[in-house]
């Protein structure tokens, strides 16, 4: 048929077999092969059809590399159309995963067939996309409405046993051989005169569907939507599955993909989705460096950082031993782990049998000399670089050659760390982000000395606890925290101006952030940020910065844990309210500065709150700190919560234009100060050129 896809008959049944690793994605030779194949099997002594594939999954989802790129025949539905009218039944037989159009087309398929261990989905959604080939029209008609909206607004694959429990497969199939088990069950279709059943010819009783039920979906959908518009779409669509005809539902459907495919927010989400990928690969780093072996873990400290580090890696079968320095204390962190744990079991995610193994593969001590044979060891305790370098050079008396030292600091120099070892090769930094057990990022920080291995197994070892990784080079804060001093800082700089905290923080999260600049102050705790500024010498000495910040520490709000901080909150349900006594003082403090207080709108503060992040990414792509503007935007998604829709920082830059990013820092330092808002060289060169950051990254090889 084709280099990619092959056909043959086996027992009076025509197997197509699709080869196209790694994921045998839906590109324009895997479609032109399977319409061969189904069109020459009409006319051949054929019963059936099996549709399968080779390597290690069935059709993994659309060529994602053909997005935005002209239109090659034969399109999808024009495959589809050939599989759902063909004169011979048709039966996909999935193993792996069946993913987006790779599902779509065994939905077009009479019956499907899977391994026990196989999913399928439709995550589109997680590209700021909706399923394009039928899965919006096809999944209602067979699964019911309210389970196909949950399945492709979530985006997230279902079981082989969950899709067989919904209609969406028909046979489990318990033979190892997945083709011969899928030629069997095509036979005893066959043999029992089975009907080619087309999901199109499926109608959906409007009746059947409650009243208001979409718009309640699209209420609800909004209230978690920040900034992708997909998911109002697809209930659009799986409306339009209720209310019209199939081939009518098909046009809707394939109306709202081609809006969304064109969108910025599709872009953005596509960046991310690239961009992780991207990241995990390190520029100068051997493809053949040969990775430590990592058997066991020690984490020292078991607070909550310390904690869920240990969980991350007991959840993937790997033994942790957890150091303290007192019996209770031990015992303490045991016993938050324990009760994470039990929430999850609680929930229904997690059976007890399997909360007890994964306990026992987490111990504790008090004695340094028990993990003298560990692989790795990450240390978890207080920002105190006196303290980290003490503990590490207890280490390097303690810990076998070849063991990975490394910090999970966020701001400490990993260098001086390092230097108090006589193994400086085998020390970085693990900077995890908090809650460690959910938080995907994990920034990979590269010390002077970093051996190629050592920072090979750590890029490695984090995929495997499954965290999105990125590399930092050293510096005070590395890439994240570094850049998240001007976001501060300006948040708090707009009270004194004329804001109020509701004013600064529902702009930020009417842009898609999770939560705004001061509620995120507060949800951390105040009292952080002031301690860290305490110990800095490089601030100006300027009476409006921070000036709230510390004014709340030094009365003892905290924020959340003390039930104050720029808003107060309620002692039962954690809501945070605007608090009148802050409001209040506000207003006074700029009095006493003599600021002339004034109306600002949301342009402003997303400007003086995000230009700061886009300039100092600019700094830190100069510096080398980061390899790629992507990297930065990958730091920002995954552990600081902006919008995926929105693609990161420095894609956001991209898209509104470096030159007016440049322009407005200009106004800004104008009006308020060079120490501020100095436009970085990078951003000026690049504003000046019309070039993106993106294209910064290509030109050096970096994309």
């Amino acid at each position: 048929m084709s280099d990619v896809v092959s056909y043959q008959i086996v027992d009076n049944i025509g197997v197509v077999s699709v080869n196209s690793p790694p994921v045998n994605a839906l590109s324009q030779k895997v479609r032109e092969g399977i319409l061969s194949a189904v069109t020459a099997a009409q006319g051949d002594a054929s019963e059936a059809i099996v549709l399968r594939c080779d390597g290690r999954t069935f059709i993994a989802g659309a060529d994602i590399t053909e997005f935005g790129k002209p239109p090659m025949a034969p399109g999808l539905p024009e495959v589809l159309s050939a599989i759902e009218n063909s004169s011979k039944p048709v039966i996909a037989a999935i193993h792996g995963t069946a993913l987006g159009g790779g599902f779509e087309v065994s939905l077009a398929c009479h019956y499907r067939c899977a391994i026990a261990s196989a999913k399928v989905g439709l995550p589109e959604v997680k590209l700021g996309l909706l399923p394009g080939a039928g899965g919006t029209q096809r999944v209602p008609r067979i699964a019911g409405v309210k389970a196909a909206l949950d399945m492709i607004t979530s985006g997230n694959p279902v079981s082989a046993k969950t899709a067989l429990g919904m209609g969406l497969i028909d046979e489990v199939i318990s033979n190892d051989d997945l083709q011969a088990g899928a030629v069997q069950y095509a036979k005893d279709l066959v043999a029992s005169g089975a009907p080619l059943r087309r999901i199109r010819d499926i109608t959906i009783d409007p009746a059947t569907v409650e009243p208001g039920f979409f718009d309640a979906a699209r209420k609800k959908l909004a209230a978690r939507a920040r900034g992708a518009i997909a998911p109002d779409k697809i209930v659009s669509c799986i409306e339009a599955a209720v209310e019209l005809p199939m081939d009518k539902g098909l046009e809707r459907e394939r109306e709202l993909f081609t809006e969304l495919v064109t969108s910025p927010e599709s872009a953005a989400m596509r960046h991310i989705f690239f961009a992780e990928r991207l990241a995990a690969k390190i520029k100068d780093l051997p493809k053949d460096t040969v990775l430590r072996d990592i058997k066991k873990v020690a984490i020292i400290g078991g607070g909550t950082m310390g904690g869920g580090i240990a969980m991350c890696f007991a959840n993937v079968g790997i033994p942790v031993v957890m150091v303290e320095v007192t019996d209770e204390a031990l015992q303490r962190g045991l016993g938050i782990i324990k009760k994470n744990y039990s929430i999850t079991v609680q929930k229904g995610k997690l059976a007890e049998d399997q909360m007890e193994g994964l306990l026992g593969l987490i111990s504790g001590t008090t004695d340094y000399n028990d993990i003298a044979d560990v692989d790795m060891v990450i240390e978890a305790v207080y920002e105190n670089l006196e303290l980290k370098k003490q503990i590490f050079a207890k280490l390097d008396g303690v810990c076998k050659q070849g063991a990975i030292l490394a910090s999970n600091t966020s701001y400490q120099d990993i260098d001086q760390i390092a230097a108090a070892t006589k193994r400086p090769q085998d020390v970085l930094g693990l900077h995890f982000f908090s809650p460690a057990n959910v938080m995907k990022l994990l920034e990979v920080v590269r010390g002077e000395k970093t051996a190629d291995d050592v920072l090979a197994t750590s890029m490695a070892i984090g995929k495997k606890i499954q965290k999105v990784c990125a590399l930092s080079r050293v510096c005070y804060g590395f890439i994240g925290n570094r850049m998240l001093g001007g976001y501060g800082r300006e948040s708090q700089m707009l009270l004194m101006d004329g804001c109020l905290p509701t004013q600064v923080d529902s702009a930020l999260e009417g842009f898609g952030m999770a939560m705004g600049p001061l509620a995120m102050g507060d949800l951390a705790g105040l009292d952080v940020g002031y301690k860290a500024r305490q110990g800095r010498t490089d601030l100006p000495d300027d009476p409006k910065l921070y000036r709230m910040g510390t004014l709340l520490v030094e009365m003892g709000r905290h924020g959340q844990k003390t039930g104050a901080g720029f808003y107060k909150y309620d002692p039962e349900t954690r809501r945070r309210l605007a608090d009148p006594i802050v409001e209040g003082m506000i207003v006074d403090e700029s009095n006493k500065l003599d600021i002339e207080r004034r109306e600002i709108d949301n342009e402003e503060i997303l400007a003086r709150c995000l230009y700061p992040l886009i300039n100092e990414g600019a700094l830190i792509l100069e510096e080398g700190i980061a390899q790629r503007s992507s990297d930065i935007d990958i730091v920002y998604v995954f552990g600081y919560a902006f919008p995926a829709a929105k693609g990161g920082p420095m894609h956001y830059a991209d898209h509104v234009g470096l030159k007016h990013v440049y322009d407005k820092m200009c106004e800004y330092r104008d009006l308020y100060g060079e120490q501020y808002w100095k436009p970085a060289p990078l951003l000026k060169e690049l504003a000046e050129s019309g070039k993106t950051f993106a294209q910064w990254d290509k030109e050096r090889g970096a994309s």
